[in-house]
């Protein structure tokens, strides 16, 4: 990580005590029709520096320069250092954990419809659309992500991060125990709902807390991605594999011989009651301080900090009276004391200005939700077109079932390493998060093309694993790189319109699945191709957080 303290080019001051509470013409503040006394002076010459000493500088903070808002640049400066003076903490760690049972929840439930579709289509007589499960989950996280990422700059990040973990795995539980294939699409919906607008709290929380020399770890947190994916894959082998629990045709089955998709359901269920019950106990999360700063709760910000710095002995100089000295941010300025329907209408419409508030900031904002958009698509149409396509080629993968959700787990342990990768090669000086991306992209691209030659099993399982090992690179540099370079103001809102595009294409990929001729090459080379695009979209993004802090 670059050193953030070696930078010494000052941009704007901070505004002086004097400045703050207004100054006569020959620079003499008044304060009441009082000279500025000795001892607030010295005030002043504290605000003018950061809480380690420092002059204000150039390029530290992503967004610094761009100068949408004085006060809140100045603020969000003083924030940055405070929270860089308290450092790495065990209650990072905790973040870490419960915020990647987020990560793990998202991927676990997105796999759990794929996993229980034909068993539970099966059952109910094969009655409905038999891609019915697919467009409920994605079209709930669609939803949850439009929901919970705009209302978490609203109310805040704290009720939408411990809500929408509950939702998800009690609709799962319940899912478990649906009579009909529509009312299993209605909870699956549900858990999407829950789930989905979780996963953009996850980054969101982590990074607000994390020092600048740290922020690395966001980019590692997508291992838990693979971890859920994992879970996922190990839950399946245990419960749809043995015919007892399964049954094969639709004459034969019944729900009493036919429970392996619902302990599944159950079981990855309670999982996930037990991850949301932790996080209520092991960690009473406060709101994030660069929430409050955006809120304009600059006492409240302060408590925050300085209990974190106290309770693990950590230096924290940070005061109420050098951020008020900034002025009031601009969101502050003209809200009411109270928020109606309207009012919460218009916040939502003002976080979306907010997005696009400078040319650099806007460009910034399209380049990641088309990217959002391209690996939405490409990622499930991908698998939905592949095994047709290999079929027609002569790959024959004849099996037992037992093996199908071994391969199953294996393909799915394999996720879990790319990040970790990623949060090594993010740091290199001359790659950084963009060329990160690129790489993940383009050797992702290459095992695509690769992947159609596969003719056997051992092939399928070798190149299933480099795929999903490699595919995780990019996203999980993405989810980390998404939240880094949103301003924190509107950073949920940013983020949950990004997620909801990955969901768009997500519903989209399962119509083309119907309605397409699944066993032509060309959406293989589609796909390929927009993996390529992906890699110059990551070139052309014009922030790099490398060895900067997050606004």
């Amino acid at each position: 990580m670059a050193d953030l303290e070696s930078a010494n080019t000052p941009t704007r001051p901070l505004p002086t005590y004097g400045e703050a509470l207004g100054a006569e013409s020959d620079g003499t503040a008044v304060t009441g029709g009082k000279p500025l006394t000795a001892e607030a002076r010295h005030k002043e010459e504290q605000l003018a520096r950061s809480s380690e000493g420092s002059s204000l500088r150039e390029g530290i903070d992503i967004l610094g320069k761009q100068d949408v808002d004085p006060a809140l640049s100045q603020k969000m400066h003083l924030v940055n250092n405070a929270i860089d003076d308290i450092g790495w903490t065990p209650y990072h760690w905790k973040l870490f954990v419960l915020n990647g049972f987020g990560y793990a929840v998202d991927s676990l439930i997105l796999l759990l419809q794929s996993i229980i579709a034909t068993s539970a289509y099966t059952e109910f007589g094969e009655k409905g659309y038999d891609k019915g499960l697919t467009i409920a989950v994605y079209t709930g996280m669609f939803t949850g992500a439009l929901f919970w990422g705009m209302s978490a700059d609203i109310i805040g990040r704290r009720f939408a991060f411990n809500v929408s973990l509950m939702i998800c795995s009690i609709a799962c539980i319940v899912a478990g125990a649906m009579p009909s294939w529509a009312s299993l699409g209605v909870f699956i919906g549900l858990i999407g709902f829950g789930g989905g607008g979780n996963l953009v709290l996850d980054t969101t929380v982590f990074l607000e807390y994390l020092p600048g020399n740290k922020q690395w770890a966001l980019t590692l947190l997508a291992a838990w991605w693979g971890l859920g994916q994992a879970i996922a894959g190990f839950i399946a082998w245990g419960f749809m594999s043995p015919a007892y629990l399964n049954c094969s045709s639709v004459e034969t089955c019944t729900r009493g011989n036919n429970m392996g998709w619902r302990y599944v359901m159950f079981t990855s269920g309670a999982l996930v009651f037990v991850m949301s019950i932790l996080r209520l106990t092991i960690i009473r999360l406060k709101e994030t301080p660069k929430y409050l700063l955006g809120q304009g709760e600059d006492a409240a910000l302060v408590e925050t900090l300085q209990s974190i710095a106290t309770k693990y002995n950590r230096k924290c100089t940070l005061t109420l009276e050098q951020l008020e000295a900034c002025g009031v941010v601009m969101t502050v300025s003209g809200r009411g004391p109270k928020r109606s329907i309207g009012s919460a209408l218009g916040e939502t419409v003002s976080h979306l200005k907010g997005l696009f508030a400078t040319r650099l900031i806007g460009l910034s904002t399209l380049l990641i939700w088309l990217s959002w958009t391209l690996i939405g698509l490409v990622y499930p149409l991908f698998y939905v077109f592949l095994p047709t396509y290999l079929a027609t080629r002569g790959a024959n993968f004849n099996v037992s079932t037992f093996d199908t959700w071994r391969n199953y787990a294996l393909v799915n342990v394999s996720g879990i390493f790319g990040p970790v990768l990623a949060a090594w090669l993010c740091e290199i000086k001359f790659l950084g998060r963009r060329y990160t991306m690129v790489i993940g992209a383009l050797v992702t691209c290459a095992f695509f093309f690769a992947y159609t030659a596969v003719r056997t099993e051992d092939e399928n399982i070798g190149f299933s694993c480099a795929i999903g090992f490699c595919l995780n690179i990019y996203y999980g540099t993405l989810y980390a790189y998404t939240p880094e370079v949103l301003p924190s103001a509107h950073r949920a809102t940013g983020n949950g319109v990004a997620v909801a595009c990955n969901r768009v294409m997500g519903i989209l990929s399962a119509v083309i699945a119907t309605v397409a001729n699944t066993s032509t090459s060309a959406p293989i080379y589609i796909c390929a191709a927009m993996f390529i695009g992906m890699a110059i979209i990551s070139v052309l993004f014009p922030f790099e957080p490398l060895g900067r802090r997050s606004s």
